[in-house]
């Protein structure tokens, strides 16, 4: 949102001053784009940001899902729609700058399951979560399968299948269980779905 004229303005990259790369405003503001938005999200404060994504993928999701089909998606991400810039850059294992140096470094972006929901939904697939990469693990049974895997394992094997075990199902920093989701489009013919079918 552009804190001068109320109107939500595509963000570019262009060259600073300095010659080095920075993000600045299109000109040209986005017409109507407000009624686009969630209506949560219209009466944003100024130099809000929100991410919007094309739906050609969710939408391509969702009509080969009606085919007796299944996708199944585990990403980091929010489950509603929010505002904020989720866009990071890796290199060498670590956070970097995205524009420091473009092609050098791994690009990505919070998935924002709500609206890849919706938009699956929208072309007739059915919906399952998205909920907490930790309980969809738990419900598939990660914590028997880990017991099962230790019972014939060295001590050295049965500390990295803890480890890894908290890894994928804890929260905070360290853990995945949280930051991931899960979400599947399914052809509703299919009913319920392992790890979404009931609750905890």
């Amino acid at each position: 949102m552009d804190t001068k004229s109320r109107c939500w303005r595509e963000r570019a990259i262009e060259i600073g001053p300095d010659g080095k790369f920075r993000f600045g405003l299109v000109r040209e503001t986005l017409p109507h784009f407000d009624t686009g938005l969630p209506r949560a999200l219209r009466q944003s404060p100024n130099g809000s940001i929100f991410e919007w994504r094309a739906d050609w993928i969710a939408l391509e999701l969702g009509r080969r899902a009606r085919k007796d089909g299944a996708a199944l998606i585990l990403d980091y991400g929010h489950i509603k729609y929010g505002l904020g810039d989720t866009l990071q850059a890796v290199a060498g294992h670590a956070y970097t700058d995205p524009l420091a140096a473009p092609g050098e470094a791994d690009l990505t972006a919070h998935v924002d399951f709500e609206a890849l929901a919706q938009s699956a939904e929208s072309i007739g697939a059915h919906i399952h979560g998205p909920i907490l990469q930790r309980d969809f693990l738990l419900r598939l049974g990660i914590e028997q399968r880990a017991a099962t895997l230790k019972a014939a394992a060295t001590r050295d094997k049965a500390l990295q299948i803890d480890l890894a075990l908290a890894r994928l199902t804890t929260s905070g920093a360290q853990g995945m269980g949280e930051l991931f989701k899960a979400i599947a489009i399914a052809d509703p013919k299919l009913g319920a779905l392992p790890g979404f079918e009931t609750p905890l």
